[in-house]
């Protein structure tokens, strides 16, 4: 299943002329609904732990794009309050503590005949009314302008239908006009417009264009249109994948250089992907502070679970190469936004929110997935529909379907808010709950073959107040003549600790005689680092599950200089007979390269060449038949490249060719 596009959301409160907030009249928290809550000094009582943030403003944006909730409502999608009685989803947002909505728009996302390419058919009616109803529960619209007929993202920025043939200056025309007359008829239609997005993650490309000169024209004449229709309305751009800051620093250079009108610079953040919070925080406070902006997340979301409702594939679940920081629990959720939170926060005082991404798309009513089907295929409800084929063959052209966004959803699948939602009213106060764990981290053990079976004792327990303990485990009866006799193979094995269930995963391998063999003890003295003429400017054992083929730690390597260095084990007291050896190794950017896996035995080398060709497409050269009577034998890898060239080695295998 191909991972969904990725997606953005900004938001922010009224904007001057000159180019600074002004400030606005505190939010009524008791209007349809008491909110007191949210402005106390005392800690509110849930059944999450959320610390509350100093200092943080009640004008911050928290924000929510609930774009698909249309189509959901027409499939039959019915959302509650956090009582469990049918409630309008936009008072229960206000009651939570949102105070902006975001909603995409889409030129024409429909086919000749009327039917909806999916993700929720947002064109400009449907902005139109979700800002209504947001604005009569006391809420504020974030308008987003995709300028695509259809999803916009780094990966793609297709031009519409409608202007495919259209040099640029007609196109910087008939943007500008739609532009205007959009947001025009959106406004009139009720909606209170806080702010307006130029372009969807335009990381190098929008509407068509990929040549910056043309990219920056486009951006001012959708600025242009927002400008004239109502000045103190935000205009935000916006980027993604703050992890490469360089590149960030550069967008924001070129906006300067070539004049763009725009009041934010608004990034997307998922802890998945994205790296750390203290790079995000970095990232956006040298931005606002070297270019006078203000500074946002403009998308994040995280899983409470790593069950699918749909039965239309997760963009995240339990596998996957990315970084999972939080537990997948209503509590893991709530951290997520928390932290964000403070991260923007701690970027200054033009750090002025956070935008969660869509947390109303939930699975769509239906027995199974051919009636959720019919319904994702007649309302738009599924982040594709067939349909979409005609616009997008090489991708909603093929995985069309459901949502796949409905595990980081902060509404549960009956519609019943999740207690996670408040956690954008919670950082004010803090909450006060009982100190419990949470969940407990799944165990992991290498057994070589012919060895005893033996599990941990004890797991790790993650607690709701972010401690963690290791608490015993018992675990269930396992055939353990099985697991040996299967050959090399992967078991799950149940048990329970304090009442809870934990998994353990017992790799079953060929019997290997690397010590540490995948980096997990932090012990590495048997291992040698040969830093050949001190070149290489980084060559650590990394903590990175991305990074590693199994488990979370990888030997890394990059520099600013040339790449020239070995890693290597020397192994003794061996029985005398053959042996093959292997690694894994996976990278890029590693020009003129010399790369090869070695290993001596009885005075004898043995060697072959290998090689990266990408991030995660891992690499896995062997040595056969390598002799010893000595039952001494020395493996390792020699990588040497051009400087920039990066990459990580696991999985060291040493194994007996009999056992």
């Amino acid at each position: 299943m191909k991972k969904i596009l990725a997606f953005i959301c900004s938001a922010a409160m009224l904007l001057s002329a000159c180019g600074t907030i002004t400030s606005s009249a505190p939010l009524e928290f008791k209007t349809d609904s008491d909110n007191s809550w949210i402005t106390g000094s005392e800690p509110v009582s849930s059944s999450i732990y959320v610390d509350k943030i100093d200092g943080l403003s009640t004008d911050f944006i928290r924000a929510v794009d609930i774009s698909s909730v249309l189509s959901e409502e027409k499939s039959g999608v019915v959302y509650k309050g956090f009582d469990g009685s049918e409630q309008d989803i936009f008072k229960t947002l206000k009651q939570s503590g949102i105070n902006y909505v975001r909603v995409r728009v889409w030129n024409d996302p429909f086919d000749a005949a009327g039917n909806s390419y999916g993700g929720g058919g947002n064109d400009v009616s449907a902005a139109a009314e979700i800002g209504k109803r947001a604005a009569e529960n006391g809420i504020k619209t974030i308008v987003d302008f995709h300028y695509s007929d259809f999803w916009a993202d780094p990966s793609k920025q297709m031009v519409p239908k409608a202007w495919a043939d259209m040099d640029i200056d007609t196109k910087s025309d008939a943007l500008y006009s739609f532009t205007k007359e959009s947001l025009e008829s959106i406004i009139k239609a009720g909606a209170d417009v806080g702010m307006v997005q130029i372009g969807n993650e335009t990381t190098g490309a929008m509407c068509g264009e990929t040549n910056w000169i043309k990219i920056t024209g486009l951006m001012n004449a959708g600025a242009k249109a927002v400008r004239e229709t109502d000045p103190n309305i935000l205009i935000a751009v916006h980027f993604t994948n703050p992890e490469k800051p360089d590149n960030y620093e550069q967008y924001a250079k070129i906006l300067a250089n070539y004049n763009v009108d725009y009041d934010v610079f608004a990034s997307s953040y998922y802890s998945y992907w994205h790296g750390t919070l203290d790079n995000l925080t970095a990232i956006l406070k040298k931005i606002s502070e070297e270019y006078d902006k203000y500074v946002m997340v403009a998308e994040m979301s995280y899983a409470y679970t790593s069950e699918d409702g749909d039965d239309f594939a997760n963009t995240i679940g339990d596998g996957g190469t990315y970084e999972k920081h939080y537990q997948f629990t209503v509590q893991g959720q709530a951290d997520g936004i928390s932290d964000v939170i403070q991260a923007v926060h701690n970027a200054g005082e033009k750090g002025i929110g956070v935008c969660y991404w869509e947390p109303a798309w939930i699975p769509v009513p239906g027995e199974n997935y051919d009636d959720r089907f019919k319904l994702w295929e007649q309302f738009g409800s599924g982040w594709a529909s067939s349909y979409a084929g005609e616009y997008d063959p090489g991708d909603a052209g093929v995985y069309y379907g459901g949502s796949s966004w409905d595990n980081q959803a902060l509404f549960a699948k009956d519609g019943t808010p999740l207690e996670s939602l408040k956690t954008f009213g919670y950082v004010y106060t803090g909450t006060v709950t009982d100190i419990r764990i949470d969940a407990i981290s799944d165990c992991m053990t290498i057994i070589r073959l012919g060895d005893d079976i033996i599990l941990p004792e004890t797991a790790d327990a993650i607690y709701n107040n972010g401690e963690r303990k290791q608490v015993k485990v018992e675990w269930e009866s396992y055939d353990e003549s099985l697991m040996q006799s299967c050959g090399a193979n992967d078991y799950t094995v149940n048990g329970t600790a304090d009442g809870m269930p934990v998994k353990c995963t017992v790799s079953m391998v060929e019997p290997n005689y690397i010590e540490n063999y995948s980096f997990e003890n932090k012990d590495y003295s048997m291992w040698n680092v040969i830093n050949v003429n001190d070149v290489t400017t980084e060559l650590d054992f990394q903590e990175k599950s991305t990074d590693a083929k199994t488990g979370n730690i990888s030997f890394h390597f990059y520099s600013e200089n040339k790449v020239d260095f070995r890693l290597e084990q020397t192994v003794k007291n061996l029985k005398p007979g053959a042996y093959n050896f292997s690694l894994s190794l996976q990278g890029g950017d590693c020009a003129n390269d010399t790369m090869y896996i070695y290993a001596i035995a009885d005075g004898k080398e043995y060697t072959q060449e290998t090689g990266v060709v990408g991030w995660a497409n891992w690499q896995s050269p062997s040595i056969k038949n390598i002799a010893t009577e000595s039952g001494e034998i020395t493996v390792g890898i020699a990588i040497s490249c051009d400087a920039k060239g990066w990459g990580t080695i696991d999985d060291v295998l040493l194994n007996p060719v009999e056992r």
